[in-house]
């Protein structure tokens, strides 16, 4: 198998100067070209003070990289290879850990012989060895040359929305969610991060208020759970639902069935040597983080933003009793007929 070089993966790191006026070109005519079909989308103002756009149900925001502009053309002009793996969450559902994990898997024969040290994922960050289909499809050109199989992408975009081509595939989903108490406290602070004079730093309660109506980017939050959780049971050779807390509670193990499904298994011969191990310490959040504390993975986005706390169960310290079970009365609300435990 032949993979491309890391440094080539994504927008990332700051492009160069060519590349990277070629790249806001693309975009800034894919926003253009879309400008009027979105305007007669129902609009509401929502995460940040943002304008979301509902589109099949979802809301997204518009005018950059992760927005209803690009979800569109993906739609229309992303072509699919029937050997490609996606990997979908929500934002800030463990989307940084998963792709670590699923690049370290696919990857690891070609990474054989490196040390820790030389590993990609000790000099990159995983978005930038995993590129998601919303900056993609900006890019002037593809990510991966026509022999680079499988071909990695991650993607913030509800099942009902990704291309009919990849639903007639036949490829490899893998969908990861996370409890969204935590998904609300960690993308509250991600905000806080990212404000600026086009977003509007909110208080814990106003975000609470604009998450449990769905008004962020890919909500609502159980709707998109859902999707890809019925996908899962329908077709479970195709699609597999994962939990950031199942993986976190067991990931050595969790690991090894992600490899399965990706038709990576470990062999015997490489447990017993402590390959699964070795994979589990490489993508450890700790060190993940200090690989990430300098860069950007976008213009206005530090690699460090994506690495807060890594925990289970953090909005006990952010969120009082009464804003824990409005949450809880929601999730159980939506969730009822649908074996998701978080």
């Amino acid at each position: 198998m032949s993979m491309p070089d890391v440094s080539s993966l994504s927008l990332t790191s700051k492009p160069s100067s060519e590349h990277h006026d070629d790249e806001y070109a693309n975009l800034a005519s894919i926003l253009d070209r879309y400008k009027e079909k979105i305007a007669a989308f129902p609009k509401e103002k929502g995460w940040m003070g943002l304008d979301l756009y509902m589109y099949q149900g979802f809301w997204y925001s518009s005018g950059d990289i992760f927005s209803i502009e690009t979800t569109l053309a993906v739609q229309e002009t992303f072509q699919v290879h029937s050997t490609d793996i996606y990997l979908a969450t929500q934002p800030k559902s463990g989307t940084t850990w998963l792709k670590a994990l699923a690049f370290a898997i696919v990857n690891r024969k070609r990474y054989k012989k490196s040390t820790l040290s030389t590993h990609p994922l000790r000099s990159a960050n995983p978005h930038k060895c995993v590129p998601f289909l919303e900056t993609d499809i900006a890019k002037k050109t593809p990510t991966y040359l026509p022999e680079n199989q499988p071909r990695l992408f991650g993607t913030h975009m509800p099942y009902i929305a990704l291309p009919q081509s990849i639903h007639d595939s036949g490829c490899r989903i893998v969908y990861m969610c996370r409890n969204p108490k935590d998904v609300l406290v960690s993308l509250f602070h991600f905000g806080k991060k990212l404000s600026d004079r086009l977003r509007t730093e909110m208080s814990m309660d106003e975000m609470l208020e604009v998450y449990t109506k769905g008004l962020t980017p890919y909500g609502p939050y159980w709707d998109h759970v859902k999707e890809y959780y019925k996908a899962s049971t329908e077709d479970p050779t195709r699609v597999l639902f994962l939990t950031y807390e199942d993986m976190k509670k067991d990931t050595a193990n969790k690991l090894k069935q992600l490899a399965e499904f990706l038709g990576y298994p470990f062999t015997e011969e490489e447990e017993a040597n402590g390959a699964v191990e070795e994979i589990v310490r490489l993508c450890s959040f700790e060190t993940l983080k200090e690989v990430n504390q300098h860069g950007n993975f976008r213009e206005g986005v530090p690699n460090n933003t994506f690495f807060r706390e890594g925990k289970v169960g953090g909005w006990n310290n952010e969120l009082t009793k009464e804003m824990s079970q409005i949450m809880d009365d929601i999730t159980t609300e939506k969730f009822q007929g649908f074996d998701i435990s978080i």
